[in-house]
């Protein structure tokens, strides 16, 4: 009967992989977009933040307020596309090291590759120092913000055990010190 119950509970508490990476994906393209923006404005980046819909807009909309939200949306899509990927392939991996990783390649992805091809931006050649080093840190920080949060989750095992062994005690034991090293039980 304890038995059925603790598999009742560890089922209750498992997180469905799915929902979580698109909330965790949402939340990473509202933060880090706005972020992005913020830099934009600040002129730390040269590319514009709608630059991920670029293929699908013209350039002069894309230069407006609302073509720059919309480009949120696109990175916000992004992020949940990302964010799923990292889920189901490499939830697993623990500490913040691979979120970095993830991060540096979707950078390389973007800013080496489709984004020159897709003509979202210029080459890396035609960039200023200071907008590739905002956007390569920005997508490093985007990076283990997605793969930390999701490795935190995942694999973090102490929240799912039952309430006892969450406090960090073991439920025969309660109040109960060892004995010194060395002493005999009387």
């Amino acid at each position: 009967m304890q038995m059925l119950q603790h598999e009742e509970q560890t089922r209750s508490t498992l997180t469905n992989p799915f929902r979580f990476a698109i909330q965790i994906g949402f939340f990473a393209g509202l933060i880090w977009g706005g972020i992005r923006w913020v830099f934009y404005i600040f002129q730390f980046t040269t590319i514009t933040p709608s630059y991920l819909a670029e293929p699908f807009y013209k350039h002069s909309y894309l230069m407006t307020m609302r073509g720059q939200m919309a480009g949120w949306v696109y990175f916000t899509l992004l992020s949940i596309l990302a964010t799923l990927i990292y889920t189901f392939c490499l939830r697993k991996l623990k500490g913040p090291w691979p979120g970095i990783g993830y991060g540096i390649v979707w950078w390389v992805i973007i800013y080496c590759f489709i984004g020159p091809m897709m003509h979202m931006m210029p080459v890396l050649t035609k960039l200023s120092r200071t907008t590739i080093l905002t956007e390569f840190c920005l997508f490093l920080l985007w990076g283990l913000f997605i793969g930390y949060t999701v490795a935190v989750e995942y694999t973090d095992e102490r929240g799912r055990e039952p309430g006892h062994a969450k406090n960090g005690q073991d439920h025969q034991n309660v109040g109960h010190t060892p004995p010194p090293e060395g002493a005999t039980n009387s």
